[in-house]
């Protein structure tokens, strides 16, 4: 079975912001040394993995207490100059509008995390259509995907080691990782374009609501083939596909500000103190 899923639209880019993208820092940022030609497909995946190998999934402003800006010069200041990342909505609005930029489609969605339990739509998530084959682009999804994956029913796509695959039901495409159980579903989604406000709402639930993953802990992921770090609060969790055990390292304070460099990762002495304050706290 092919795409079921609509030719996605190109959408307004005043609505968006687009034009306030600096695309050639972006470009220096991920390591691209001149502006990619004519959209392709291997374009599409060459982009989306120095993205997700380049900018961390972090959700430290949250844990500061900030509610992270959704305008375009915001994400710029910080994914782009800064050595920093974000969480989905920063990556997934920032390559977006790089997308737009390049010559490429964009529907910007909406996915429901964990989509076997009860929960918000709360994850951003991008379609494109390239060389005639919709993609699903996910470069805000955390560790999980390295890669574009096309909107295929059952075709399964190894995203750094780690199998992972779309099913189609109905109007709704199912991501889902291969375990040692089986299949386990990652997120929800359908076609629908959201909005600007969309994203104004679900950035203030996740930054805000005491139920929000992101929250009270740091969260900082990061992918690359063969090997997933994550610091989830005190702890660094690394991970490989062939089956090992995690591997579980205490970050104690004074191994804060050297965990996050390694994760690429710089605060100013304010952040991290503040930080470090947060986490004895």
């Amino acid at each position: 079975m092919t795409t079921t899923a609509p030719t996605p639209a190109p959408t307004d880019t005043d609505e968006w912001g687009v034009d306030a993208l600096d695309l050639d820092a972006y470009l220096a940022r991920i390591g691209f040394a001149h502006t990619p030609a004519a959209p392709s497909t291997e374009g599409l995946r060459a982009l989306h993995e120095a993205h997700v190998r380049t900018i961390p999934f972090e959700n430290l402003d949250v844990v500061l207490g900030r509610t992270p800006a959704l305008d375009l010069a915001s994400i710029t200041a910080k994914l782009v100059h800064r050595p920093r990342g974000g969480y989905c909505y920063e990556h997934a609005l920032l390559f977006a509008a790089v997308l737009q930029r390049l010559g490429y489609p964009v529907v910007r969605g909406v996915a429901r995390v964990q989509p076997d339990h009860p929960g918000p739509q709360t994850h951003v998530i991008l379609l494109t259509r390239v060389d005639d084959v919709d993609h699903l682009v996910d470069v805000g999804f955390g560790s999980g995907v390295l890669h574009p994956m096309p909107l295929r029913d059952g075709h399964v796509v190894d995203q750094a080691g780690w199998p992972h695959r779309l099913r189609a039901d109905g109007r709704t495409w199912r991501l889902e990782q291969h375990t040692d159980d089986g299949w386990r579903a990652l997120h929800a989604f359908d076609t629908t374009p959201q909005r600007p406000v969309d994203y104004t709402v679900g950035n203030h639930y996740i930054a805000t609501h005491p139920d929000s993953p992101f929250t009270g802990r740091p969260v900082v992921m990061r992918l690359e083939p063969g090997r997933c770090r994550r610091l989830v609060g005190t702890e660094l969790h690394t991970t490989h596909p062939d089956g090992r055990p995690t591997e579980r390292v205490p970050v104690p304070p004074e191994r804060l500000d050297a965990t996050l460099r390694e994760l690429d990762i710089t605060l100013d002495p304010d952040e991290l103190s503040r930080l470090r304050d947060r986490l004895a706290g």
